[in-house]
């Protein structure tokens, strides 16, 4: 036998078990109230009419004439009763001086004394009570019938609390079926505005909305992935710490428009697209993201749902892997090159021709020798080095000639740790091979690389990356555009152009330094990128700087 438990009622249920037992306390506390208030007015408003029906007999004439008769009883009997019946009220009596009755609408009661407190009406007095007599609990007043100045009887009127009650019980039924009324008018509305408010919880209670808050803040805070929630008019409704850290917004931005946030025009128009985007790259100010929306609806569009992922790391170690593989082709091609000229030597050899294959092989070997050499003197910043050996490689495998000029100096160890190889790899290497696209096929094919630290004007000393060719140049109002996401002279290939010189500037710009891009002497582009190194680098640059380079 299982025991089941029964499930906690639902936040509705309870809101509307809560409002409908509110709706009942006030209408029955109300009603209480009304009934209350009614009897007391019912009792004043019958103290008034008792008042003013006694002050009219007692003024009345006849009152006073039949007083003086031998027999008052027999002319203000008739009087008092036809008074009650015209006035509406439960008795009149009508008595000497003493309180003996002369009227009383029991016959048998007149001549006995009154009851009831009639001093005050003695003195001369009118007053209003409530006091039980033969009749019952009533409202009563009492005045004197005064004749030539002196007090000659006492009249009093009165209505029986027992009809009081009747009229209060009366207007009580009214408002009672007014309540009811109210009442269920009250629970329907209620049971109506609950049934929604079910559908918004999805039945859920209390506890249970309140667990699921807490999961709701602690998956927000714990998950390293940035989230964005906007609203239908596109306004940040709830963002995450992850995807305040990735988009670089600081403050309060809850209820800000997505377009005021100052995110890369790129990528606010990413966020602000009604149609869903899904892995699409784009560029924060320090960081590169993969951004996908989704939009909320459920039968109008309710908003978007946007999550960020950090790909910086991820595309700078694709710059890597893809700076490999460009050394790797290389040194296949070297690989290729060196085995025609070893089987040139071999065949020498045979011919007989030992001499001239010393020769041969001797050359060869100074040549590449020399390249090296000049490049690690001119460069002696290994990664750098690296870089350019690799590079010159790729460039002579595409038929560009890639140049060292000779005013580039760069010793070992003169980079500060505040300036890492990889966003140097990023920078330098990215420059080059936008270059050599730009150089391919024209006449002559030529990149020139100049690297050298000089002073700053703040004092310190900064490194100075500069890159030209002899391509056909940057149109000189697109020097801006070149460095945004999707900008790219070539046709798309394999993962897409256009990211390269945008990772180029925000490489330069996270180290504070500065990008620019320039015709070259004899027409293409240049690019410099100059990076700050702070006070503790000092520059080394050659004297003179001619300008020309060596061949690699």
């Amino acid at each position: 036998m299982h025991l089941r438990v029964p499930r906690p009622r639902s936040l509705a249920g309870q809101l509307f078990a809560m409002q409908a037992v509110l709706i009942a306390v006030v209408v029955v506390g109300y009603a209480l109230f009304s009934y209350i208030s009614d009897r007391g007015q019912a009792e004043e408003a019958a103290g008034r009419q008792a008042r003013a029906v006694s002050l009219a007999i007692a003024d009345s004439p006849s009152v006073a004439e039949a007083i003086r008769t031998p027999d008052p009883t027999a002319l203000l009997q008739p009087y008092a009763v036809r008074v009650m019946r015209d006035t509406d009220v439960d008795f009149v009596t009508i008595m000497n001086p003493e309180g003996i009755r002369w009227t009383h609408p029991e016959p048998t009661e007149i001549g006995h004394l009154f009851q009831g407190h009639i001093e005050r009406a003695q003195r001369g007095q009118t007053f209003t009570e409530t006091y039980t007599g033969t009749l019952g609990p009533s409202v009563r007043a009492v005045t004197p019938i005064v004749d030539d100045g002196r007090i000659v009887g006492l009249v009093s009127a009165g209505i029986k609390v027992e009809e009081i009650s009747k009229r209060a019980q009366e207007q009580l039924t009214a408002l009672s079926g007014v309540a009811a009324g109210a009442l269920l008018l009250g629970a329907v509305g209620t049971y109506v505005i609950n049934a929604r408010l079910r559908r918004h919880t999805h039945g859920m209670n209390a506890d249970e909305l309140s667990r699921m808050h807490d999961y709701h803040q602690a998956a927000l805070h714990a998950v390293r992935e940035g989230l964005l929630m906007l609203d239908g008019q596109y306004r940040v409704a709830l963002i995450n710490d992850g995807g305040r850290e990735l988009l670089g917004v600081r403050g309060d931005v809850v209820g800000a428009s997505v377009a005021d946030l100052g995110l890369p025009s790129q990528l606010t128009g990413a966020l602000l697209a009604s149609e869903p985007r899904v892995d699409e790259v784009h560029l924060a100010a320090e960081r590169v993201l993969v951004v996908n929306t989704s939009p909320v609806s459920g039968g109008e569009r309710r908003g978007t749902v946007v999550t960020l992922r950090d790909v910086t790391e991820l595309q700078s170690l694709t710059g890597e892997l893809n700076s490999e593989r460009g050394f790797t082709q290389a040194l296949r091609s070297q690989a290729h090159e060196a085995a025609n000229r070893l089987h040139t030597v071999v065949s020498l050899i045979e011919l007989g021709r030992a001499e001239e294959a010393v020769e041969f092989a001797t050359a060869e070997l100074e040549l590449a020798q020399a390249l090296t050499d000049q490049v690690v003197a001119a460069v002696s910043e290994p990664v750098l080095a690296a870089l350019l050996l690799g590079k010159t490689a790729q460039a002579n495998e595409r038929g560009v000639e890639l140049v060292v000029s000779q005013d580039s100096r760069l010793d070992d160890g003169l980079l500060p740790p505040s300036l890492p190889a990889r966003d140097l790899v990023t920078i330098l290497g990215n420059l080059v091979d936008n270059a050599v696209d730009a150089t391919q096929g024209a006449v002559p094919s030529r990149v020139t690389v100049a690297a050298y630290t000089e002073a700053s004007g703040a004092g310190g000393s900064e490194l100075v990356l500069r890159v030209s060719d002899t391509g056909a140049g940057v149109d000189p109002a697109h020097a801006d555009l070149v460095f945004q996401r999707g900008y790219s002279t070539k046709p798309a290939g394999e993962g897409g152009r256009g990211l390269g010189l945008a990772l180029v500037r925000q490489a330069v710009r996270r180290h504070g330094g500065a990008l620019t891009v320039t015709e070259a002497e004899g027409g293409g582009a240049r690019f410099e990128a100059r990076l700050p190194l702070g006070d503790g680098a000092a520059p080394a640059a050659a004297a003179g700087r001619p300008g020309a380079g060596g061949a690699l």
